[in-house]
């Protein structure tokens, strides 16, 4: 959505930073391209609106189920810190003044971005708004072991931002798609390095 802003008004944005973005560099995705739930079996190549709703209920156990997932080795806490995680937890439960309501706690989170991915197609081959008319300073971080985003997704967008002053594409080695929470040394010290460096030059 915010490289979707800046092309729509690029006089507003001095500097873009995009973290595992989907740009329809596939129209294959294994979570919510073609054939995946989210397609509407009787319409396909839309979006489904039965599975999702306006809201999906997120407990603990599932936003950890596909964090530990991602990571490589067994020792969970050796990849995180245990109190960031708990701390993580926390705050999405406290994000939803309904959370403590159920049993277990869940917040809600609405199923908006999931229809755009698909509906508007990021997930099957297309894009959302035309980023040729970007013009800020872009830099595109990609974590090497992101489930969302994939290669052809900052491959293409490094092509079509054909206008930006500037483009730096970094994939951050080994990272997943929650590096902004884990160890600095499993990608983490090198992506707030690298906002922090491309910010500085302008």
């Amino acid at each position: 959505m915010a490289g979707y802003y800046a092309s729509l008004f690029p006089d507003k944005v001095n500097a873009l930073i995009m973290l595992n973005s989907l740009h329809g560099g596939s129209s294959e995705h294994p979570l919510m391209g073609h054939r995946s739930d989210m397609e509407d079996p009787s319409h396909p190549g839309h979006f489904d609106p039965s599975a999702c709703g306006s809201y999906r209920l997120n407990e603990e156990k599932s936003w950890f189920g596909v964090w530990d997932r991602s990571i490589p080795v067994e020792s969970k806490n050796d990849w995180r810190d245990p109190a960031v995680a708990r701390a993580y937890a926390a705050a999405a439960l406290h994000s939803d003044p309904t959370s403590s309501t159920r049993t277990p706690q869940s917040f809600r989170s609405p199923c908006g971005a999931m229809e755009d991915s698909f509906s508007l197609s990021l997930a099957t081959g297309r894009q959302l708004g035309d980023a040729s008319l970007i013009t800020a300073p872009t830099l595109v971080l990609a974590s090497e072991r992101d489930f969302w985003s994939r290669p052809q997704d900052r491959g293409l967008l490094q092509e079509h931002l054909t206008h930006a002053a500037k483009v730096k594409v970094v994939v951050l080695k080994g990272a997943t798609h929650f590096v902004h929470l884990e160890r600095p040394v499993h990608g983490r010290q090198t992506m707030v390095s690298e906002v922090a460096d491309f910010l500085s030059k302008g």
